[in-house]
C-alpha cells in the first residue's frame, strides 16, 4: 500500500473522532511539506477550538475592547466590529511605525516575565 493509499485509508475509512484534531494535523502536516513544529499545529488547533474563540471574543468585549473604547477613547464598537478612530488620517508609515510600537511593548513584557505570558 502506498503513503497516499495509507492515509486515505484512514481518514476516510479508520479514523474515529471525538475532536478535529487529527485532521487538522495531518492537514498542517501535508502544508507544510510533511513536517511542522508543535506550535504551528496547536496554532492550527486552536483555530477550530470554539471555547478558546468564545474566551478571547469576552476578552475583547469586556476588557481590552472596553478600556480602548470607554477608557481611552481610541476605538468605537459598532455592533461586532471594533475600528481604530482617526486610522484614516495615518499614513502608511506612520501605521508602521504604531505596529513596531505594539511589538516593542509585547517583547518586552514578555521578557520581563522570563520569557513566559
Amino acid at each position: 500500500m502506498t503513503n497516499f493509499e495509507l492515509l486515505k485509508n484512514f481518514l476516510t475509512n479508520e479514523m474515529r473522532m471525538s475532536h478535529v484534531y487529527q485532521p487538522v494535523m495531518l492537514m498542517e502536516l501535508l502544508s507544510r511539506n510533511g513536517a511542522a513544529s508543535i506550535e504551528q499545529i496547536a496554532k492550527s488547533l486552536l483555530l477550530y477550538d470554539r471555547s478558546q474563540i468564545d474566551y478571547y471574543e469576552s476578552i475583547t468585549k469586556n476588557m481590552v475592547g472596553r478600556v480602548l473604547t470607554k477608557n481611552r477613547g481610541l476605538t468605537t464598537k459598532e455592533g461586532g466590529s471594533y475600528s481604530l478612530n482617526g486610522f484614516e488620517s495615518l499614513t502608511e508609515q506612520q501605521t508602521k511605525q504604531l505596529i513596531e510600537f505594539c511589538q516593542a511593548r509585547i517583547d518586552a513584557y514578555i521578557e520581563s516575565r522570563g520569557g513566559r505570558i
